[in-house]
């Protein structure tokens, strides 16, 4: 059985889902405030980044705090965000980025 290591993730090749998004390209995270467990920060919802590394692919966190399987398993990105993007206000330099880690279900192209 064929395998690959994803930023130390190993992952047997028929279970991971093709990647949708490559290094550079802009995402745009969903808008949508589901009940439960959801590890996607209120604060980056509707916002839009640039993906900066693919960490890997995992079971959907939101379906393992319900007691589920996993499945379908995630790709897993880590997206930059200008922080004057974040937040109107911010008064840093307007390179500062804030960096998140976002499973592909939530991100949407730009």
């Amino acid at each position: 059985m064929a395998s690959a290591t994803i930023a130390s993730a190993t992952v047997r090749a028929q279970d991971a889902p093709a990647p949708r998004f490559a290094v550079g390209d802009r995402v745009r995270v969903r808008a949508t405030y589901p009940l439960g467990h959801i590890r996607t920060p209120f604060y980056v919802r509707g916002r839009s980044g640039v993906i900066e590394r693919l960490c890997g692919v995992f079971g959907n966190p939101e379906e393992l705090a319900q007691m589920r399987s996993g499945e379908p398993r995630q790709p897993l990105y880590r997206v930059r965000f200008l922080q004057r993007d974040l937040w109107p206000d911010y008064a840093g330099s307007p390179d500062d980025v804030v960096e998140v880690e976002i499973y592909q279900h939530w991100l949407e192209p730009v």
